[in-house]
């Protein structure tokens, strides 16, 4: 068992969430804590950034804190130990720096399969985060 799970997850896309989601849980048992994260994307361009109105990057952090808190309370029961978190900026780097800062056991992550030679094994944001991570990370498919 594991006291503390990062479980990064993008609620627009089931795979993320639905086989990991589980895992996640069963790893953590009935004292461990599962803290998800959901990150609102950098989009790595100023000239992007302009267009968009003022507050953009706050308010999105906001709207996917409360989705991921009703996402929380409708999958896992009254008495787990759930908390939710939000980053800002590049997939890998906010997942490690995250679980960094809550100093976590595992990273849980879903991987999609293959698609090209770059990503043989596993999907290019869980293939950085296991090249990188200095914790376990159990990659689910």
């Amino acid at each position: 068992m594991f006291n503390k799970i990062l479980l990064p997850i993008d609620l627009n896309h089931p795979e993320s969430w639905e086989k990991a989601l589980p895992i996640a849980q069963r790893c953590a048992g009935t004292g461990g804590e599962v803290h998800l994260l959901g990150i609102v994307h950098d989009l790595g361009m100023a000239m992007v950034a302009s267009y968009l109105p003022e507050g953009f990057e706050k308010n999105a952090m906001e709207s996917l804190k409360a989705s991921l808190t009703d996402f929380a309370a409708a999958r896992f029961a009254k008495d787990a130990s759930v908390q939710v978190h939000v980053g800002y900026g590049h997939v890998p780097e906010t997942i490690l720096r995250i679980a960094g800062e809550l100093d976590a056991d595992l990273i849980v992550m879903a991987s999609h399969p293959p698609n090209d030679f770059q990503t043989l094994l596993v999907g290019s944001n869980a293939d950085k985060v296991v090249r990188h991570a200095t914790r376990p990370v159990l990659v689910v498919r």
